[in-house]
């Protein structure tokens, strides 16, 4: 069978390329074609267009970006038309994917949702689109999961294929000194600098991170290069400050680092679930009073972490725009380095996280369902 898949950003890629293994496995003779990035190019097919071109967020960068949204818009129904899959797999990234869920519908594709967008945080009248255009969802969240059974769309829950990659991380047995020796690293107890794989999160967010350096000499700060950037993009915040940075091995940075600043994404959720302990960091465009108008009008859910969320508690901090100061990252890094009761008890919400989201196989597990149903119908 021939799938066409959308990924639109570095998570997604990196989900889409475990799904793809799966979809080798159960279907011998598949063809792909994709949008998204070198880890899916890596399983092999046509790479339609990279997502370095197409990860726009937040409403300043899409309103700047709309003619190149519309030209992707166009370019990927034509390409869609032209290679005539058997099904069109959408992986998050719902203001684009939405759209092309409903071009595709038209045409009479089968269309499969993986890595619901998250619709159940806001705008959460998408899920009468979602209902309408797309054939399955398959779900990755158990609280996600209820939320699409109160609406009735056709579901399967496949667990989350977070615990697949990390379950398949290379060098998971190295030691910390194997680590920091092979990547040139000092002596030093590390801190891990995740800070978002999008432009204007670099902007937002790793100036604060940054600034507390200078507060922790007894540690070494490691910035977790994102894919979709080169060392350059990090010269400019990083220039004067003794800071580190390594690319392709974000899994390993935070399985060794004795704490780490996350911007809000499923990055938060894998640091959890490598038992780092964390602080969840997000700024945006709009200050105090756009937040607040956000949180008020527009926000259906009690927390932005992934960690929770699933948790339904908050087993970490979040500090969201104004609340996200190189104060309050001080303050919280000291805790999360030095206060031992106030590890323990992350430690004890992750136990909690580890036996909610099970274990690996959803990659597997999704790739498998999807296949029956393309069988069976």
């Amino acid at each position: 069978m021939r799938y066409y898949i959308i990924a639109g950003e570095a998570s997604g890629d990196l989900h889409g390329s475990n799904l793809v293994k799966g979809l080798k496995n159960e279907d011998t003779e598949c063809e792909f074609r994709f949008w998204g990035g070198d880890l899916m190019q890596a399983e092999g097919g046509e790479m339609a267009m990279h997502y370095s071109k197409t990860a726009f967020m937040g409403i300043k960068e899409v309103l700047s970006n709309l003619d190149k949204i519309k030209a992707n818009l166009r370019y990927c129904k034509s390409d869609i038309e032209a290679y005539n899959p058997d099904v069109l797999i959408l992986i998050d990234y719902p203001g684009f994917n939405l759209r092309i869920a409903e071009f595709a519908h038209k045409m009479g594709l089968k269309v499969f949702y993986y890595i619901s967008p998250k619709i159940w945080a806001w705008n959460t009248g998408r899920v009468s689109k979602i209902k309408k255009y797309v054939d399955r969802m398959y779900t990755i969240l158990p609280f996600e999961t209820e939320f699409y059974k109160k609406h009735n769309v056709p579901i399967n829950y496949v667990g989350n294929p977070v615990l697949d990659a990390i379950d398949a991380r290379p060098n998971k047995a190295e030691t910390v000194g194997e680590f920091t020796k092979r990547n040139g690293l000092s002596n030093k107890p590390m801190v891990a600098l995740l800070a978002g794989s999008r432009k204007q999160e670099l902007n937002y967010i790793l100036p604060t991170m940054l600034s507390v350096v200078e507060s922790f000499p007894e540690y070494q700060f490691v910035i977790a290069g994102a894919p979709s950037f080169s060392a350059e993009h990090y010269q400019e915040f990083v220039k004067g400050k003794d800071v580190s940075i390594i690319f392709d091995q974000t899994y390993e940075l935070v399985q060794h680092s004795q704490a780490a600043l996350v911007t809000s994404g499923t990055a938060t959720l894998e640091t959890a679930l490598l038992d780092c302990p964390q602080v969840v960091c997000y700024k945006m465009w709009g200050g105090k009073w756009f937040y607040a108008f956000i949180k008020k009008f527009i926000l259906k859910i009690p927390f932005v972490s992934l960690v929770n969320l699933v948790l339904n508690k908050e087993g970490v901090k979040e500090l969201i725009q104004d609340e996200y100061t190189t104060e309050s990252v001080t303050a919280e890094l000291k805790d999360l380095l030095h206060n031992q009761d106030y590890r323990i008890k992350m430690f004890i919400s992750y136990n909690d996280l580890h036996t909610i989201m099970g274990r690996p196989g959803s990659s597997a597990k999704a790739a498998k369902l999807m296949v029956q149903e393309l069988k069976n119908n």
